[in-house]
């Protein structure tokens, strides 16, 4: 299978690459440092952590810091593979331009169009749950009001300038870093008994063990919530798709990957560790309010619920905002490599590639459409069938990363500045895991609907792309 080279690939180190295409300007440098980093930080912090913890918990008890810490372990070494690549070759393609160069034009059209897929679906899915949430704040705008102002405010916002999309997300992603932050903090207080006028007696450890031990629902249970968990972390890779619209790609790409284990231990780890510290793992208010809405009455923070209906409001803006942004970057990379309508390639004089953007947001739309005209049929067709995608692009990462690896090497070893640990044992160790939930997941009744429908559109996309590269070749 023959690859072809992205036109992003041979940027020097600490310069912007050169994203030329026949369409305007190509992609600009316009996201600052400050941009990158946060988007780094917040970008594994969606509103997932939030809203679906506390079926976790229930699900498996204290033992779900095991499910977040294996999920976490995953993600870490994805990122660095990630990272790796990205350091030495920035792109907007990202994991779909390597898996290009090293796997075949096949693998990174297929896996392309797949994660653009599962961007747009999330677009319907955020921009709901916020309507819901502002619908019960302003009931006189219906849902479906609320679900379109969303869209066309975050549309219009992305379609300014790239540093817009960056400034809207620096935002949003500081109030959920700031948010989880205090809690961590006030939580650990309150839960070892230090925190003045804390309501909740303060237990220390205990609660970790008292109510059936730490494992109340054995072992297999790890299993379980693993399942529960590893999608709300899908996200970190998307400060590799920013990186080739930043000053300085490589700087950007190694920072967001060497700060990568901190920022799940805090924000999934350690605000899972406090909600536990506070709370009996089987307390009814952990499902029926939600983990951290629970763990904030327990201590006796006023009109908690309000506070953290601002907090999830803010995580499903920014999921929106990232969302489209990352689906519109995919699509322009897409369409640079012949992949994609020439339309998405083609930029502003502001480095915005609109068309991109358009094509994306009108899927979108479509979507949400679905979602209130047919839930129960069309759009839950929709997300099963992007589902697993996820899954499915930390291994094409992993296979990436075990061609792309020799091949930086021959091209430009002094660009592999990000290296994978214990290459390659611990990537195909990594493949080991993903297949594992991937296969635990047909055990499982939800996900075994999810795997199946996404391996079928999966089948259809790669199908699609061997029949349209057999035809090419034909043609030549």
């Amino acid at each position: 299978m023959t690859t072809q080279s992205s036109p992003t690939t041979d940027a020097a180190p600490g310069t912007p690459p050169d994203h030329g295409n026949d369409g305007g300007d190509g992609l600009k440098a316009g996201l600052k440092n400050r941009h990158l980093s946060m988007i780094a930080i917040g970008g594994v912090i969606g509103a997932g952590l939030f809203v679906g913890s506390g079926s976790g918990i229930a699900a498996a008890g204290p033992a779900i810091l095991v499910s977040y810490a294996l999920v976490g372990a995953m993600v870490v070494f994805v990122m660095r593979m990630l990272g790796e690549m990205a350091a030495a070759r920035p792109t907007s393609g990202s994991f779909s331009a390597y898996a290009d160069q090293a796997l075949g034009r096949w693998a990174g059209f297929s896996i392309g169009w797949l994660y653009w897929f599962f961007w747009v679906v999330v677009l319907a899915v955020e921009a709901t749950a916020g309507a819901k949430i502002l619908n019960g704040w302003i009931p006189g705008v219906p849902q479906w009001g609320w679900a379109l102002i969303v869209m066309v405010v975050l549309t219009i916002v992305n379609l300014a300038a790239v540093g817009s999309y960056g400034e809207f997300e620096f935002w949003f992603a500081g109030i959920k870093v700031v948010a989880i932050g205090a809690f961590v903090v006030v939580g650990l207080l309150a839960a070892f008994g230090v925190l003045p006028g804390s309501d909740n007696p303060g237990s220390g450890l205990a609660h970790l063990t008292d109510a059936g031990g730490f494992f109340p629902k054995g072992p297999g249970a790890i299993l379980t919530g693993v399942l529960m968990v590893v999608f709300s972390f899908m996200g970190s890779e998307i400060v590799t798709l920013a990186a080739g619209e930043s000053e300085d790609p490589q700087k950007a790409v190694t920072k967001a990957t060497n700060s990568v284990i901190w920022r799940i231990g805090i924000f999934y780890l350690g605000s899972i560790f406090v909600v536990l510290t506070l709370l009996p793992w089987n307390d009814k208010s952990i499902v029926d309010e939600g983990s951290y809405v629970a763990a904030l009455n327990s201590i006796g923070i006023p009109h908690a619920g309000q506070v953290m209906d601002v907090i999830v409001l803010t995580a499903v803006l920014s999921c929106l905002n990232s969302g489209l942004y990352t689906a519109s970057r995919m699509a322009f990379s897409l369409g640079q490599r012949g992949d994609a309508p020439k339309a998405f390639a083609r930029t502003t004089s502001r480095g915005v590639p609109r068309t991109a953007i358009l094509g994306s947001v009108v899927f979108g739309f479509l979507a949400v459409w679905f979602n209130y005209q047919w839930p129960d049929t069309v759009f839950n067709f929709l997300l099963n069938s992007s589902g697993a995608v996820a899954l499915f692009v930390w291994l094409v990462i992993c296979f990436t990363q075990l061609k792309m690896r020799g091949i930086i090497l021959r091209e430009s070893p002094e660009k592999l500045v990000v290296k994978m640990w214990l290459f390659p044992y611990l990537t195909w160790a990594t493949i080991a895991a993903i297949s594992f939930v991937l296969v635990y997941m047909l055990t499982d009744d939800a996900g075994r609907e999810q795997v199946l429908l996404s391996l079928l559109v999966a089948a259809f996309v790669v199908g699609f792309s061997l029949v349209r590269e057999r035809t090419r070749r034909a043609k030549s």
